[in-house]
This record gives C-alpha cells, sequence and structure tokens, in this order.
C-alpha cells in the first residue's frame, strides 16, 4: 500500500510524516482492498490561531475513493481526526459487503 502526505502550505516535517504514516498505515486492517492513501495537510490561513486541515484520500479497489475531512487548530489533532473519520467510513462498507442486499 502506498502513502502519500502533501502539505499545502504546510511543511511537512519527518515527525508529521513518521505519525501521518504509522496511523495510515492501520487503515488496511478495516478493509483488506485499500491500495493507496493519500493525506493532504493544509492551513486555512497563516494567522496565528489558523486551523489546520487534513484531507484523505483512500484509493479502494471495485469502489470510489473514499474522502474524509477533518479541521482541528493542532495538526496531530487533525490527522488522527480524519483517520478516524475514514477507519469508520472503511468499517460501515466492510459491513454493508457482509450484509448484502438484506
Amino acid at each position: 500500500m502506498r502513502i502519500d502526505v502533501v502539505g499545502r502550505g504546510v511543511e511537512v516535517t519527518d515527525a508529521i510524516r513518521t505519525h501521518a504514516e504509522t496511523k495510515c498505515a492501520k487503515l488496511p486492517r478495516y478493509f483488506d482492498g485499500t491500495q493507496s492513501v493519500t493525506l493532504t495537510l493544509s492551513r486555512e490561513n497563516h494567522h496565528r490561531h489558523a486551523e489546520f486541515d487534513a484531507e484523505l484520500v483512500i484509493d479502494v479497489e471495485k469502489h470510489d475513493n473514499f474522502v474524509a475531512h477533518a479541521r482541528d487548530e493542532d495538526l496531530y489533532a487533525a490527522i488522527d481526526l480524519v483517520i478516524d473519520k475514514a477507519a469508520r467510513q472503511l468499517t460501515d462498507f466492510k459491513e454493508r459487503l457482509k450484509m448484502g442486499k438484506r
């Protein structure tokens, strides 16, 4: 699985990249068909108390991409929130596949 961490207006340091990659590496646990993950980090504006935006795009087999967004004042918290949302989306999708049309 390929994991890309992209910064738009945000410098992606080694610590941020490591944190994001370790969190994203857990996503195939929720759905096996995960092919690639792209995490885009941006800052809304460059004021002192600006919020960070995190967008996670998950490419899976035989389905459209899953997209999750999160916003927080702390960059690490925004990453954690977007990972939680994406995990929930993958879990729900897997449950729908298992249940079928009932």
